[in-house]
């Protein structure tokens, strides 16, 4: 299984989207270098205060091109880095791997993923009606998250849009992605 890298984002400061840059850096244990969501410990506003100590699950945002394909043809016209990924990937079901799978990105990197992005608020803030999109209710209750995925970097390096994603399955059995 073999996907690409099609763009890379990051942002500085706390705001809903990131900027697409030519490459970024990625930092083993901190995440995306330069980027606000960087850092051992949790980054997000609202999970910082909630608690600061708890560990930062979150450094690496990832999102398939193909999301952004479904919500332009329902009328969402998203850039990539308007959602607040890293990283927009194609060729990958990233929704549908496994727990603790590991992202070969680039020629060094790996990023391994610990759950599904919870959509919030801001992305309805953001485009109105956008939150329905990505956040499915199912008829028996349950939902389903399509903003993406998270991950921490174990392994750093520089990451290009074009460069290669290779994906490396745990042992099973295989536990399906959550929240985080």
């Amino acid at each position: 299984m073999q996907g690409k890298v099609v763009t890379v984002a990051r942002d500085g400061t706390h705001r809903f989207s990131k900027t697409c840059q030519p490459s970024i850096r990625l930092i083993a244990g901190l995440g995306v270098e330069g980027d606000a969501h960087a850092g051992v410990t949790v980054q997000h506003r609202s999970r910082v205060r909630q608690d600061p100590t708890v560990p930062n699950l979150r450094q690496v945002h990832l999102i398939g091109a193909e999301l952004l394909e479904t919500l332009a043809a329902k009328g969402f016209a998203l850039a990539p880095g308007d959602l607040g990924e890293n990283v927009l990937t194609r060729g990958l079901d990233l929704l549908g791997l496994p727990q603790e799978t590991v992202l070969h990105l680039g020629a060094t990197a790996r990023v391994r993923l610990t759950g599904l992005r919870n959509p919030c608020a801001q992305i309805e803030s953001f485009r109105p009606g956008l939150l329905a999109e990505v956040l499915e209710h199912r008829a028996d209750g349950s939902l389903r998250r399509k903003a993406g995925v998270m991950g921490v970097v174990e392994t750093g390096g520089e990451l290009r849009p074009g460069d290669p994603v290779g994906v490396e399955l745990p042992p099973g059995p295989h536990r399906p992605l959550d929240r985080v």
